[in-house]
């Protein structure tokens, strides 16, 4: 199943739920993401609660994201991961890059919130 992707905007963060597989030959998202970061959004929040896989092209893309929005001195945040991504963030210690946190109100001011830490 190809990655879906719908955006809505809460407060000043960019909402992105994500549905599907984030793997080999996915760039709809960094596209998306740098497109945004164009239109000068900064804060990002990725709910991932409906991604059931990510493979090592999947990670390498999250990672590209990450380094570009922090580029721009902008914030991301993961929110709900399933159980087996949440063990791929720790088997590749990514859960220490990434912030990851199962609720959406607090996602949304923490990624605010560091806009003003960066």
């Amino acid at each position: 199943m190809p990655l879906k992707m719908t955006s809505r905007a809460v407060s000043d963060a960019v909402v992105l739920d994500l549905t599907g597989r984030l793997c080999v030959l996915e760039h709809t998202l960094r596209e998306r993401i740098m497109a945004l970061l164009e239109e000068g959004r900064r804060c990002f929040v990725l709910n991932l609660a409906a991604v059931t896989y990510i493979d090592s092209d999947g990670l390498g893309e999250l990672i590209s994201i990450w380094t570009s929005i922090r580029r721009a001195e902008g914030q991301l945040i993961l929110l709900r991961p399933v159980e087996r991504v949440r063990e791929l963030f720790k088997i590749t210690k990514l859960n220490t890059v990434f912030e990851i946190l199962d609720d959406e109100s607090s996602a949304v001011r923490v990624a605010q919130q560091g806009l003003h830490h960066v």
